[in-house]
């Protein structure tokens, strides 16, 4: 076997290994969410992913391991989904292909989304805490540098970059509140269309007053 053959079978299996991981985090989330940890066991993991407890074991060595995955480790595991999908291109379309990643991974992987915004709020261990307040800002941080190649192509106004940042993100981080799975909309499509209405407004094309509004003060005459 070649080296460069070596190297393809390395990063295919590296890949194989990513995606496993990110099965076992969804389901292991999902038993999380409805079950309880303590109503969870290795058995009813590896059972829900169809695999082996000794395969679902060469991953992770306990329960314990696995939720603190699925409550900490989501946060880079969404980080490393999201940036291995932005293409080459235009500022602008990195952070649409930024949106729908993320809400791809949140139809492909939901569960362990779920359970980490839940023990994101609700675990005590502060140590699980800080981490994921740290990849969260990586996260954030990201797309923010994204915004900002954006504003600098002049492709975007310039506007105020983290308040930017967070309103992308609120568009898409509650939407496991809201999202209907059996709507025929995917969150990729739904992303899609909060891009359009983020980056190209809400306005038509002609000026039209709002009931209430002031007239712009470039008309306005002074009275004497």
């Amino acid at each position: 076997m070649t080296e460069l053959s070596t190297m393809k079978d390395g990063v295919a299996n590296q890949a194989e290994a990513s995606d496993r991981v990110l099965q076992i985090l969804a389901e292991a989330g999902r038993l999380f969410a409805s079950k309880g940890f303590e109503g969870t066991s290795m058995r009813d993991i590896a059972l829900a992913c169809g695999i082996s407890k000794s395969l679902l074991y060469h991953h992770f060595s306990n329960k314990d391991e696995i939720y603190a995955r699925v409550a900490v480790g989501s946060t880079l595991e969404l980080y490393l989904f999201v940036r291995d999908r932005i293409p080459d291109g235009s500022p602008s379309q990195k952070i649409r292909a930024f949106m729908v990643a993320t809400a791809e991974y949140f139809r492909r992987y939901r569960w362990a989304w779920i359970a980490s915004t839940t023990a994101f709020w609700n675990d005590p261990d502060r140590q699980r805490h800080k981490e994921r307040l740290t990849r969260r800002d990586r996260f954030e941080n990201f797309l923010r540098g994204l915004i900002q190649e954006a504003i600098d192509a002049g492709e975007i106004r310039k506007v105020d970059v983290p308040m930017t940042g967070r309103l992308i993100l609120s568009s898409l981080n509650w939407m496991h509140r809201w999202y209907n799975p059996n709507k025929s909309a995917t969150p990729e499509q739904i992303a899609d269309i909060f891009f359009d209405m983020i980056f190209n407004g809400l306005r038509s094309g002609e000026l039209v007053e709002l009931p209430g509004a002031e007239p712009p003060r470039a008309g306005r005459r002074k009275s004497r």
